[in-house]
């Protein structure tokens, strides 16, 4: 099926207008997200029923539509010719198809064209281990893992594996050798392609998207048996991160959880994305590298006590996430208000920035 004309137009406007978002649902015109913020597109058509079908299902297959009828959402991506690559997501609300739709750029970014601390060449050129990138939804987290495994790709000759749902970024092969599964069409699900990595012979997994125990467990399997994993979490913080991770499981396993995880846990990313004075959206991380304090907190299960230690160790390249904010807001890359919606202690922010 062709891409509807009305859909294409908006998809090549994206482009053109730099928009990271897309949203059609009925009764609206069609809206960007630009630099963060909603942006109507007035001038266009109100979207009716009819014309959300005809937009919606023109960026799928035949199989791809049946899913969505049956499921009533689904994740998938598209090309659009070389000019860009879009990740899609289409669901029903209040019985009416609706499509939120991202902007995937084409040139991965390094880490330093991205904004971020050079600390994370570190977890780059790990050889085993496993590395969590954090954040909520939309703030970079899936950007900031393409830069690091193109940064692997560009400087050893690794075979790398990820699963994803959908295929975000596509890499191309340097010195190394990228294989690209996407949930669906490539393996049944992420704890299936996991599992099977194991008979692949991987140097590097990437984990779009760890959503179950049973991933869990067996992402940190394949850290503690000589590979490197990159995966991703919805968390806010390190310590949370912990928690979640160790939540997942029974009481009876999490002794067993926290311990693997004390001796597989390379570091721990939390990203926010914070809009800068002169526009566009710039990375705030709090970073945490384990260390022999960190280990030791994990195993004890004293999680609370993590955000002293990653306060208190600058000098190994940790930073909280308030610390990141001031120093943003010092530096006048983002106002103190912005800084202040995105803290997670915004009273000791307040201290932090006026120092």
């Amino acid at each position: 099926m062709a891409i509807n004309v009305a859909m294409q137009e908006l998809l090549e406007l994206m482009v053109k207008e730099q928009a990271s978002d897309l949203h059609l649902s009925l009764g609206h015109p069609p809206v960007f997200r630009i630099s963060g913020k909603l942006v109507p597109l007035i001038k266009k058509k109100v979207m009716t029923e009819e014309l959300l079908r005809e937009m919606i299902t023109s960026l799928m297959t035949e199989e791809q539509n049946a899913r969505l009828e049956q499921e009533k959402e689904i994740d998938l991506s598209y090309n659009m010719e070389e000019k860009a690559r879009f990740r899609i997501n289409a669901f029903y609300q209040r019985g009416t198809l609706s499509l939120a739709l991202r902007l995937i750029p084409k040139q991965i970014k390094t880490l330093e064209q991205l904004g971020l601390p050079p600390i994370l060449h570190k977890l780059a050129s790990a050889h085993q281990g496993f590395v969590l990138i954090t954040g909520p939804s939309s703030h970079g987290k899936s950007t900031t893992l393409a830069a690091l495994i193109d940064e692997i790709n560009h400087t050893r000759a690794d075979h790398i594996i990820t699963i994803e749902d959908p295929i975000e970024y596509v890499f191309e092969d340097d010195k190394s050798i990228i294989d690209q599964r996407e949930v669906y069409q490539d393996t049944q699900s992420f704890t299936k392609a996991l599992r099977a990595t194991f008979r692949q012979d991987p140097d590097v997994i990437m984990v779009g998207e760890m959503r179950d125990p049973e991933t869990i467990a067996t992402a940190i399997t394949a850290a503690e048996t000589g590979h490197l994993v990159f995966a991703t979490l919805h968390t806010n913080s390190a310590s949370q991160s912990i928690h979640r991770i160790v939540d997942s499981f029974p009481p009876e396993q999490q002794i067993q959880v926290r311990a693997q995880l004390s001796g597989s846990l390379l570091g721990v990313v939390s990203q926010r994305l914070v809009p800068n004075v002169q526009g566009g959206l710039v990375p705030a991380a709090e970073i945490m590298m384990t260390n022999p304090a960190v280990a030791n907190l994990i195993r004890e299960n004293k999680i609370h006590e993590l955000p002293l230690v990653i306060e208190t160790s600058a000098e190994v390249g940790m930073i909280s996430l308030n610390r990141a904010l001031a120093n943003l807001v010092r530096s006048k890359t983002i106002t103190l208000e912005n800084a202040l919606t995105y803290s997670l202690n915004p009273t000791e922010l307040r201290t932090l920035a006026r120092n």
